[in-house]
């Protein structure tokens, strides 16, 4: 493992990413929620993603010249992402959305043609950390199939959760609807290495441990048929809620191989809490049923995201340990992009 500063690896991110033609503004905003994504743990959806999103800014999959638009309504924002990288998207999608809480309650903000979001608990821990109570998902191509089934029937839809609490730091509660996200079949297969029995499905649909096979078959739904459930609800709220001509297209109905996706859609839904329980009600509850459930489990109890912000102060000491293996991958990005990575 090598240590990296998390200003250094900000900067060359946003360089990489300005020399596909990302605007410096956009291209740093897109740098520092992919860095923070790695030092609070998201190993699958931060740095190890950059490489992909290169090529999708290249094959002009994701727009790096994405003019942002809005409709507004009372309750609810739709965000024309014109194909933006997510993370650009889904920062602005945080702006609105709290920018409408100042005048309601409750927001939804559904977000048409945008790239994939990477680790959807940043956003969700962006809103907690103003005070908001957050749930955010996105569609995905169709990933999820049961033993069976003739292919992947439904995306995998990850879906994230995020909670102000009082005196501790926001609850994060961070998932996709797969046993497995498809970003650790994509590690497995580029370290030439198996995948644990009961995550994916061969391109015939039976169980396989081979991580080349999975990527060509199908991911397993958590929890079986309560995980293909909870893939749906995503559907509705980020597919449909955000559908628009180009949702249908047969090009946004595929991953492809980098497993980097464009043109998908998603929301981000918010509530201001104090706004429907008091304080000091609504603190005092949620100490409540903290207290509680660290008094059952002792030493086993964890809250969602209090892992992740351990090991983002970690790293504000002591710099982000990247693994050898995404060092090496990160220097012939650098090459290739001529922007030498730094030792």
């Amino acid at each position: 493992m090598t240590n990296h500063s998390i200003e250094s690896l900000t900067h060359w991110t946003a360089q990489i990413l300005e020399s596909c033609q990302v605007p410096p503004e956009d291209a740093l905003q897109a740098a520092q929620l992919m860095v923070r994504s790695e030092l609070r743990g998201y190993a699958t959806h931060g740095m190890t993603r950059l490489p992909s999103y290169v090529e999708r800014l290249l094959a002009k999959d994701f727009n790096p010249h994405a003019r942002l638009r809005q409709r507004e309504f009372p309750g609810g924002v739709v965000l024309d992402a014109d194909g933006a990288m997510g993370q650009i998207a889904g920062a602005e999608a945080v702006r609105l959305g709290l920018q409408a809480l100042e005048q309601t309650a409750s927001v939804l903000v559904a977000i048409q043609s945008c790239g994939h979001m990477g680790a959807l608990g940043v956003y969700a821990l962006q809103a907690a950390e103003a005070g908001a109570m957050c749930l955010v998902g996105q569609r995905t191509p169709p990933l999820l199939a049961m033993e069976g089934f003739a292919g992947a029937a439904i995306g995998h839809n990850p879906i994230a959760f995020g909670c102000p609490a009082a005196g501790e730091p926001p609850i994060v509660f961070d998932i996709a609807c797969s046993v497995a996200a498809r970003g650790h079949v994509l590690l497995a297969a580029r370290e030439g290495r198996d995948i644990p029995t009961g995550w994916a499905l061969d391109p015939d649909g039976r169980p396989t441990t081979d991580p080349k096979a999975a990527l060509a078959g199908s991911l397993l739904p958590m929890g079986g048929h309560k995980g293909i459930g909870i893939a749906m609800m995503v559907e509705c709220l980020a597919g449909a809620l955000a559908a628009t001509a180009e949702s249908f297209a047969p090009e946004w109905q595929h991953v492809p191989a980098s497993g980097a996706m464009g043109r998908q859609s998603a929301f981000i839904w918010m509530v201001k809490p104090q706004a429907f329980a008091p304080q000091p009600m609504l603190a005092d509850y949620m100490h409540q049923w903290i207290d509680h459930y660290r008094d059952c489990g002792g030493e086993h109890a964890r809250l969602p995201g209090q892992r992740g912000a351990e090991q983002e102060q970690r790293a504000q000491r002591e710099g982000i340990a990247l693994p050898e293996s995404l060092t090496r991958e990160l220097s012939a990005l650098g090459t290739r992009r001529q922007l030498a990575f730094f030792a």
